[in-house]
């Protein structure tokens, strides 16, 4: 037994030597060409990577529904989980290029009647260990290694970007919910200024200053504004709701700031490099671990061609009687030389399968890449349009309030027909929804624009 452990030490000794041959192409990363900036307005190289989300959204009522959606999201959960799987599954692949050792004890009690008359008994109790090893000779286990360590990778970069999305869409979510709350607010404001019109029209109409359609006009604005809060209170709770399921929770009223306007935003981002946006996209370092693992899976495909060896060696003891069972030792080293015969094709094609899974995946990757420049360059032109939409609404709704002021003051005195002030009222009401929207687009581009350049993470 001694000198099969000295010999099984001694090939484990020179395996790095047998196994150093390892068949097959090894991964280079597609050339693609980037662009010299991501954008050409562009001036500095530093990247958005280096901020973190708590510094972007600093709302301490938006930072309380992240936290609490990083923790409790379950599509979070389930890329976690995901993560976890491919983490064992990494280590199986890693403990197959290892040997594996075994052992077993079984007694047998065999009697034998000849024709009723020779009675024979062949007891037998065995004690055996055993050590198995696939030599990797051609690198097949360490294709399929490889293999997994790259699904494990793109599993790690899809929980990043699941985190990013995660992150994306409940900060999305409060900005609408914000902003459908200010519009529900400067409704029910112009609902008041709608009551008091009717009010001022009835007098007037009562003492014979105006016609009745011009109290029954005044009417009609009041319903009209009155239709939209129902409308405007069904959105908001659905908004909550949305929340809540991202935040991992049943539905529930949703804690937040009361001034859209009022909420920290910065004014712009550091974009970074084409080089860094390789580097910083969760969804793009995903796609390349894919391609990694379908050029492994080449491997795996072309080494299976090849003869496969594997060693095991056996030492135990066999006795009839257990009392001996020690004194009887045994050993032995099995070789065997396993080597594709005929599979009509088969490996061959599997291994043109695996080529053409290549071919795939690396159209997919070039895809992701040329994808996410896209929506960086699309994110880019809607925040900056979006930032010069915003200061034109601002200016376009303070014009709309001095100009409803100076006519409320001419209606009084008669100067104008109630009609006029009332299209000077409704242009100062949509000119204040307007305002709000853009207010809440712009936070809304901010934060495409961060995922588009990958998050801080």
């Amino acid at each position: 037994m001694k000198s099969l452990i000295i010999r099984i030490l001694l090939i484990a000794a020179l395996m790095p030597a047998v196994v150093s041959c390892k068949i097959g192409k090894k991964y280079v990363r597609p050339d693609l060409d980037l662009p010299q900036l991501i954008d050409s307005t562009a001036t500095d190289s530093s990247s958005v990577k280096d901020i973190e989300w708590q510094t972007l959204f600093a709302d301490p009522a938006l930072q309380d529904l992240i936290y609490k959606a990083l923790d409790y999201n379950k599509d979070l959960k389930i890329a976690v989980a995901r993560v976890n799987e491919l983490a064992e599954q990494k280590r199986i692949s890693t403990a197959d290029m290892l040997p594996s050792i075994g052992g077993q004890f079984y007694g047998r009690k065999e009697g034998m009647f000849y024709g009723h008359r020779n009675k024979t008994y062949d007891d037998q109790i065995n004690l055996v260990g055993r050590v198995s090893w696939e030599l990797d000779i051609w690198g097949k286990l360490r294709w399929a290694k490889e293999s997994t360590v790259a699904e494990f990778l793109a599993s790690v970069e899809n929980q990043r970007a699941v985190r990013i999305s995660i992150i994306a869409q409940v900060a999305r979510a409060y900005f609408e919910l914000v902003a459908l709350d200010n519009e529900l607010k400067i409704v029910r404001q112009t609902l008041n200024s709608r009551a008091e019109g009717v009010r001022l029209a009835e007098i007037r109409y009562r003492g014979g200053l105006t016609s009745e359609i011009v109290y029954q006009q005044a009417k009609l604005e009041l319903a009209r504004t009155e239709t939209l809060i129902p409308d405007l209170e069904r959105q908001i709770s659905l908004k909550e709701n949305e929340i809540s399921f991202l935040t991992g929770d049943y539905p529930h009223s949703i804690k937040r700031t009361e001034d859209l306007a009022a909420i920290p935003m910065p004014e712009s981002l550091p974009i970074g490099l084409p080089s860094t946006l390789l580097q910083r996209r969760p969804d793009i370092r995903e796609a390349e671990q894919h391609l990694i693992a379908a050029n492994a899976e080449v491997g795996i495909a072309l080494t299976s061609m090849f003869p496969s060896l594997s060693l095991t060696g056996q030492f135990g003891a066999e006795s009839e009687v257990f009392k001996d069972l020690l004194k009887s030792p045994f050993h032995q080293i099995i070789g065997n030389l396993l080597s594709p015969m005929f599979g009509a094709g088969q490996n061959i094609a599997r291994h043109k399968s695996k080529k053409a899974a290549y071919e795939r995946a690396k159209a997919e990757y070039e895809k992701a890449v040329i994808g996410a420049f896209r929506d960086v360059h699309n994110a880019i032109t809607n925040f900056n349009k979006i930032k010069e939409i915003c200061k034109l609404r601002d200016t376009y709704e303070k014009s709309s309030k001095s100009t409803m002021e100076l006519a409320q003051l001419q209606y009084l005195n008669g100067v104008i027909a109630y009609l006029d002030l009332l299209d000077v009222q409704r242009g100062y009401f949509d000119a204040q929804i307007s305002l709000s929207n853009a207010i809440r687009d712009k936070q809304i581009m901010l934060v495409n624009l961060y995922q588009s350049l990958g998050g801080g993470w």
